[in-house]
């Protein structure tokens, strides 16, 4: 398995995104374990609030599948009950997935489900504290969803709880600039007032 390496904001390799959508609050370095150059292959971020309604549940595995057979590169913190079912899924592709856990990765234990993907060169754990905490809260959750959108090319939301922590993500994102998504579905009609892109499982290889 690879080793931590810690990567300064003033080395070469530190993603420019950071920076620039950041800014201030961009982190003076990260730790990786695995391949960065995963991180330039234009990722898709993936959010999923904490309570997803049983309308897009279905719609969000079928994105997930269809994402990992187009083969594209999907990042996210998979924390959520329904980010974690997606990385499952994910995992069992041949694409490449970028996992940012919410918390320091110098002592975290890698789980076996992970360590086949990351022989492979396919995974890269990426996170933006060195360090501490070695458990993840809800502030440095909260960080690490801005980080995951501002290392992303694109951004798809399966569901954002009105009035929530991630639907507030989605606001700040669109402000980014960033395009964004949000899966087709009367549950998601906030997120489309924002500015998010209405979005279906055979709309990926479009």
């Amino acid at each position: 398995m690879s080793a931590v390496v810690i990567i300064g904001q003033t080395r070469d390799g530190y993603p420019a995104s950071l920076c620039d959508h950041l800014r201030d609050d961009a982190p003076d370095g990260i730790a990786t374990i695995g391949d960065l150059g995963i991180a330039h292959n234009h990722p898709m971020a993936l959010f999923c609030s904490v309570k997803c309604p049983g309308s897009v549940i279905l719609q969000t595995y079928d994105m997930a599948r269809a994402l990992r057979d187009a083969g594209r590169v999907v990042i996210g913190g998979f924390q959520s009950p329904m980010e974690r079912e997606c990385l499952d899924l994910l995992l069992r592709g041949k694409q490449p997935v970028i996992l940012c856990p919410a918390r320091s990765i110098e002592t975290m234990r890698v789980r076996s489900e992970w360590k086949a993907a990351l022989d492979e060169g396919r995974l890269l754990i990426v996170s933006p504290f060195i360090k501490k905490p070695r458990r993840p809260t809800v502030e440095t959750a909260t960080f690490r969803n801005r980080f995951v959108a501002a290392l992303a090319d694109r951004i798809l939301f399966a569901y954002a709880e009105p009035n929530g922590k991630t639907e507030q993500l989605c606001r700040e994102v669109v402000q980014w600039g960033k395009t964004v998504y949000a899966i087709e579905s009367e549950a998601n009609a906030h997120l489309i007032r924002l500015g998010a892109k209405p979005v279906k499982p055979e709309d990926v290889n479009k």
